[in-house]
């Protein structure tokens, strides 16, 4: 195990890009700042974010404390050109429009070695840092690139995962792995070639979680391999939103979380608490990173993390079929 966090609750950084809304630079300063006062010294960042806008102000905030005191990754197979293009109109497979309030900065693929190396150099410099920790690289899966995806994955592990393997062997990095939101290609890598771990979103959550414990969560824990869990909120549904895979939520999706937040009712329990610790019930899972772009969240979510559940809740939701019987539940081994 190459990938060590310092706590269980890191923030991603994806708001802070202007994900569905513009926000003041001031407000997501504040809220990086905020992170760091409340403990918070994982931060993950992706050149995808706003075209290089969540890096930028993460760099701004964090160039005010020790480099040594805290961890940072980013991601890898998009690189930002000096072209500009409309926002609203990029190719981002399913997800199309989610930073529209972005940079206008023309965002293209590019997951060889030389590409991967020169995307860490201006990652370097949006972040106004020497080094990252950990890189990701970034959605090598099907809802990026379609049915293509395979022969783009197979670029990535003979282009981006060597690169990556040769700095963390020179001491560059400490690990690298997958920054996906499906579970198949972290299979794949772990097959393939030598990665640390995954950040995978909405994918270990406590509205979606049959297929990794399938396959993916198993496979890391035989490994060593740990997972970073985002979108512990499958994109906000489960925090009082109305999205579900960046989308807006179907009738199918919206059924179960009514039927999550019944049970929640019935014993006095947030659902955000819920589902983050349910992520981090299972001993493969390194930390969770929720999203934030307001200061007031991040004490939430950090006390949501931690506040007291009734064991009776973890087993009315295994009773009722509301979460896999394999999955560990924080009642488990006492």
């Amino acid at each position: 195990m190459r990938i060590d966090l310092p706590g269980r609750v890191g923030f991603g950084t994806a708001p802070l890009g202007n994900m569905y809304r513009a926000i003041p630079d001031q407000e997501a300063l504040d809220t990086v700042h905020a992170a760091w006062d409340h403990g918070i010294r994982y931060f993950d960042a992706a050149p995808m974010y706003g075209a290089g806008l969540a890096e930028l102000r993460l760099g701004e905030a964090l160039q005010h404390y020790p480099r040594d005191a805290y961890v940072l990754s980013t991601k890898v197979g998009r690189r930002l050109l000096d072209e500009i293009e409309d926002t609203a109109q990029r190719d981002l497979g399913e997800k199309g429009g989610l930073f529209e309030h972005g940079l206008p900065n023309r965002i293209v693929y590019d997951y060889s070695a030389d590409g991967t190396l020169r995307a860490i150099e201006e990652s370097l410099k949006r972040l106004k840092t020497d080094r990252l920790d950990i890189v990701w690289i970034h959605d090598p899966a099907k809802d990026f690139h379609g049915d293509d995806w395979r022969a783009v994955f197979h670029q990535a592990m003979s282009g981006a995962a060597t690169a990556l393997t040769r700095l963390r062997e020179e001491g560059v990095i400490k690990g690298w792995g997958l920054g996906v939101n499906r579970v198949e290609p972290c299979v794949m890598a772990l097959q393939q070639a030598d990665p640390d771990g995954f950040l995978i979103a909405g994918r270990y959550t406590l509205l979606d979680h049959d297929d990794a414990l399938a396959s993916l969560m198993p496979a890391s824990a035989a490994r060593g391999a740990r997972i970073v869990v985002g979108g512990p909120y499958n994109s906000g549904i489960l925090a009082g939103g109305a999205h579900y895979e960046y989308q807006k939520a179907g009738a199918d999706v919206l059924d179960q979380v009514a039927r999550l937040k019944q049970v929640a009712a019935q014993f006095g329990v947030d659902i955000r608490a819920a589902a983050l610790q349910f992520s981090l019930a299972h001993p493969a899972v390194a930390a969770v990173i929720p999203g934030a772009s307001q200061p007031s969240r991040i004490a939430e979510n950090l006390a949501l993390a931690e506040v007291a559940i009734p064991p009776a809740f973890w087993s009315a939701l295994r009773e009722q079929g509301l979460v896999s019987p394999r999955a560990p539940l924080p009642i488990d081994g006492g």
